[in-house]
Order: C-alpha cells, then structure tokens, then sequence
C-alpha cells in the first residue's frame, strides 16, 4: 500500500521547528483532517481511477477494489464495517484512489488518502500531505480575489497554524478537524488557481519565534487595532501583541437583543439582578485602554445594575452569549432593546484578514505583512 511515512517524518520534523535550518529535505509532513465524525455511514469513489481497500497500512494486498466511477458504500453496523453489503471485520480501514488520483468521499473530492476509524460511529479521516491540504484551506480563510501578497501570507500563517497545531485533535484520532475551530478545509472542491500560486510560491515557509514554530492564529478583521496575547487567553505571548491597522473602525456591525433575554443571560450566572437600572461601560475609543478595557479598546467586562443586584460580565462571555462579531463594542439601552454597536471580527490576534489585504493593496510583501502582526518573528523555508 502507497502510504506516506508519517513517524519518521514525526522524529525530523520535530528536530526542525526547534531549530530552523539545519536539516534540509524534499520531504513534507503529512496532516490528518477529520471530516467527519460519528457517522453511521459515507461513500466513496475514485473518478479517474480505481478505489484500493486495506485493513492494515503494510498490507500489500488490498481486501477490496472498487473499479473507478463506482462507489464503496460504507455502513458501520454492531462495530463491524459494512462494504458494499458484506461485513468485515477489522479495526480501521485504508482507502486510497490508484495512480495517485483524488478520492471522493461524499461526491467531495479530496487529495491523498482515508483512513476509518471506529469511534462512537465512524470517523472519517483525510491523510494528505501539507502543502496539499494548503490548497484546500487558503480558497476557504481568504478570497482567491485578494492581492498576491496578502493570500501569501494567509498561506504563511495557514502552513504555521497548521504545523504549530497537530495532534490538536489526537484524542480523536486525527490532527485537525475542517471546521472553523482549526481552519476550513474543503480539500480539491475548493482550490483555485490564485491561492494555490500563493501556496506553491511560499512553499514550506513558517515562521519561528527565537527557533520555535509560532502559534500563528488569524482573524477576519480587527476593527481599527489587534491585541494582545494576555488579554484574550490570560498568557503572555511575546509574538502577540497590539498592533495598529492602516484604517480604524471597520467592518461596522450592530447588533439587538431584548432586554428580557439580556437580562434572563445575566441571571443564568446565579446573581439574582432583578430590573435593570443601568450598564456601565467606558465609551469606545480604539487604542485607549480604560478600566473595562483592554489597550486596543476591547471591552474587558461591564457592570449590569439590577434593583435586586449587581453582576460583573466579561467581554468575552458577552460575545459568546449574544454572537457578537468581536469585543471592540459599545453596548445601550434603547427602548426595550440592549444595543451592541461595534467593529471588526474575531478574537483580534495575529494577522487580520482585511487588514493584510489594505496592506497588500499598498503594495506592502507577505513578509512585511506578517512582520507586522507576528512581533519579531522569522520566516523559514524548512523543506
């Protein structure tokens, strides 16, 4: 069976983002991307070439091959897999197209290999190469439309995210799900020519903090001005700090909620506040840090009023609880409504989308975009 050999890739990669440099390979790490989980069945074909089944990865023989075009229909029935009607028993299966061809799961086509894993139901897992999966991130964190520096350095921050973060989801059995929680993964549907130029163009380029791989996290867009690493987890990060954009309050947003239910949210914590009185909250200025505020003008917490009671909410419960785009906001009292008003989305660390895009269309590099919002950082070309 053709399988990429992912353990010894483990052991030297490693090595490398310690120490960027001194080894140089042809090789990648491979990713492992959970597509989907706890599902009672999912089918498969190979358009252009056959489908391969085996039960273990140095199997030579497979157990099964499913002549191109055709689908295997995979039902986990009792913990058993059930292929195409017949029942085998195994504890996990191999699935790979012939002639390096992509494998169609779900009429979804997708680079590299599946594995089958039995897990509450059946996980459903897409081993493929890292350069591979980048072409079928990038389309899905940044439009193809945006200006070459600004998808080549979302390809950066994409391929450093990705590395920084394997084994996030190992006790699933996998590297990283496809979901916003990692970063979006819609394997060959998604990729298009203009990202994938800015993936092969910075091909294995990652980027190092004092010779260890950064936790290259991302966002939509910031609202004026980033934050830093403390304000949002609690830690001190030294890559992740405040930075200022080109433009300020952008990507306006409002948003309404009954005071009723503001209030019913308020009271799920266990203060009993009765009727609100009022919010108090220091008015929005970004940049300028306040009592409630973080430095960038991130809402740290507010004070709701009751006739009953008081209560203290931080900023990052109150988007949680109501969806809000971002903490950068204002929040009133207006008629029978709590109005939040505000900018940007997302957590506001590292690079802002939009932000790398006002850059880029300055004419500013990949380089010299990530510099400005990773402090301090190298960028390393590690195979």
């Amino acid at each position: 069976m053709k399988l990429y050999l992912r353990c010894s890739i483990l052991v030297i990669s490693t090595l490398l983002f310690v120490v960027p440099g001194i080894v140089s390979a042809s090789w990648q790490p491979e990713i492992t991307v959970g597509i989907s989980q706890g599902v009672a069945e999912a089918e498969f074909s190979g358009r252009n070439a056959p489908l391969y089944v085996y039960t273990d990865e140095q199997q030579k023989s497979p157990i099964l091959t499913i002549p191109q075009k055709e689908k295997l229909r995979v039902r986990f029935l009792h913990n058993t897999f059930e292929l195409n009607g017949k029942l085998y028993e195994a504890k996990q299966l191999y699935i790979q197209a012939g002639e390096d061809e992509s494998i169609y799961i779900n009429d979804m086509p997708y680079r590299g290999y599946v594995t089958l894993l039995k897990q509450n139901g059946m996980t459903v897992i897409n081993h493929v190469l890292t350069e591979d999966y980048l072409y079928g991130v990038v389309p899905k964190e940044m439009p193809s439309t945006w200006p070459m520096g600004a998808l080549r350095a979302q390809s950066i921050a994409a391929r450093t995210f990705a590395l920084k973060n394997r084994n996030r989801h190992s006790e699933q059995g996998f590297d990283l799900c496809n979901t916003a929680h990692c970063q979006v993964y819609e394997g060959s549907s998604a990729e298009t020519k203009e990202t994938t130029e800015a993936v092969d163009r910075t091909r294995g380029e990652v980027m190092f903090y004092h010779g260890a791989i950064i936790d290259a996290v991302f966002h939509t867009d910031s609202g004026g001005m980033t934050e830093s690493a403390e304000q949002v987890w609690g830690s001190y990060v030294p890559y992740l700090r405040a930075v200022s954009e080109l433009q300020t309050k952008t990507k306006p947003w409002t948003q309404r909620v009954s005071t009723a239910l503001f209030m019913k949210k308020m009271e799920e914590n266990g203060t009993k506040i009765g009727r609100m009185k009022s919010i108090h909250l220091s008015p929005l200025s970004i940049g300028k840090r306040s009592k409630d505020r973080s430095p960038s003008g991130r809402v740290q917490f507010i004070e709701v009023l009751g006739d009953k009671g008081n209560c203290v909410v931080s900023g990052s419960d109150l988007r949680r609880l109501f969806a809000l785009p971002s903490t950068l906001f204002d929040v009133q009292r207006e008629s029978s409504d709590i109005v939040f008003r505000g900018y940007g989305g997302g957590h506001g660390l590292g690079l802002s989308q939009w932000g790398a895009k006002a850059f880029a269309d300055r004419g500013k590099t990949d380089r010299e975009i990530l510099s400005h919002y990773y402090t301090d950082i190298t960028i390393e070309k590690i195979y």
